[in-house]
């Protein structure tokens, strides 16, 4: 046998080995995400099903939780012929699981949203509202209450509130565009500056309303579920789980993207164009959540974290885990809001807040610990 046929022959053992060790390198991680969809996901599903009922039962008047069941089953036309005490159907079904609904919602597209930005951008540190689509949805509903429109309808705040995220992201957008690519630092600089922008037309928007004006528009800035209907769930049921389910698609254009751009272009993706649809997608979210619930800061930036420190970050399973964890997370300081303090209740925005601050200043001083910048 002559030498090069005997150096084709190992060259050929060695092509052989190499496949067969990424075929199962590749079946391994599709067993590994798969046993965690099948462990992680049911079991953060039973634990958002026990806060909605926990949390649809306790307030100012208690319900016993097997009432509260059947009270919403009743009213979704499963059970028949059965009657509670008297008030309790509409405090359940008509004042607290409209809300309970609207948080799980807000909570999920937060989640969602906090997550699609980090992956998107590396960066632990990214929220939602990094593009300025908080600062644009502020705009858009102090525009509606100093128009005095809001009063008209509940699907006018909404409506300013959703344009002026949307408008905020989309000069977002024109201002990173560099040589047809979307640099992220571009991206997060122009974000701050529009956000800061509009914030300054707001305020000025602001000292020319009337007082009973700035304290509906302070009150809305804060993040309250308060008087939150089923007109709110209707709003937002159907952007929030459309792109949501959107976004899981491009998981694992995610997935490549946190490997570099160079690498993305590698493989065949678009990292600008990608990028592009991901933040329109992320914005519409945003938006959404924003536009029935006011401004709530760090769900975008805490739940996402720690779930990626959990289960790691794949996000094939990172976006569904984050939607439920900002779900679960939501609802919670909700409850904290409307049954810690008495009398009265603590806007869940503030809640967020007091638990989301000293956590970003934990991860900021672990970053500089470790030298990582952010």
């Amino acid at each position: 046998m002559s030498t090069s046929i005997k150096r084709k022959v190992p060259n050929r053992k060695r092509k052989i080995h190499r496949n067969n060790t990424e075929k199962l390198t590749k079946l391994t991680e599709k067993i590994e995400i798969y046993y965690k969809l099948a462990s992680v996901i049911p079991m953060m599903l039973f634990m958002l099903l026990l806060i909605i009922i926990f949390s649809t039962a306790i307030g100012s008047v208690n319900v016993p939780f097997k009432d509260t069941v059947k009270i919403i089953l009743k009213n979704w036309g499963l059970i028949k012929n059965i009657t509670f005490t008297e008030g309790w159907e509409s405090i359940i079904f008509y004042v607290r699981f409209p809300r309970v609904i609207t948080t799980i919602l807000v909570g999920a597209a937060l989640g969602t949203s906090g997550a699609v930005m980090q992956g998107m951008f590396r960066n632990p540190m990214a929220d939602p509202g990094i593009l300025g689509v908080s600062s644009g949805a502020g705009f858009g509903a102090v525009v509606a209450i100093y128009l005095g429109i809001h009063a008209k309808s509940i699907y006018f705040m909404p409506l300013f509130a959703s344009a002026g995220a949307l408008v905020a992201a989309f000069v977002v957008f024109l201002l990173s565009i560099k040589n047809g690519k979307i640099p992220v630092m571009n991206m997060i600089l122009s974000g701050m500056a529009v956000s800061t922008f509009l914030s300054a037309i707001t305020t000025a928007i602001l000292s020319f309303a009337r007082s009973d004006q700035v304290k509906q528009f302070l009150f809305w800035t804060v993040g309250s579920l308060n008087g939150t209907r089923w007109e709110d769930v209707k709003i937002s049921v159907i952007p929030i789980i459309v792109c949501t389910v959107i976004l899981l698609f491009f998981s694992k254009d995610l997935n490549i993207l946190l490997l570099g751009e160079e690498e993305a272009q590698s493989v065949g993706l678009n990292p600008a164009k990608t990028r592009k649809l991901i933040l329109l997608l992320s914005s519409i979210l945003t938006a959404t959540a924003v536009s029935v619930s006011g401004t709530i800061s760090f769900v975008g930036l805490i739940v996402p974290h720690i779930i990626r420190l959990l289960i790691g970050p794949d996000h094939r399973l990172l976006i569904p885990a984050s939607a439920l964890g900002g779900s679960i997370f939501l609802l919670l300081c909700d409850l904290i809001g409307r049954t810690i303090v008495a009398p009265g209740e603590l806007s869940v925005g503030i809640v967020t807040s007091i638990i989301g601050a000293p956590y970003f200043l934990i991860l900021l001083n672990r970053a500089r610990k470790e030298g990582v910048a952010l």
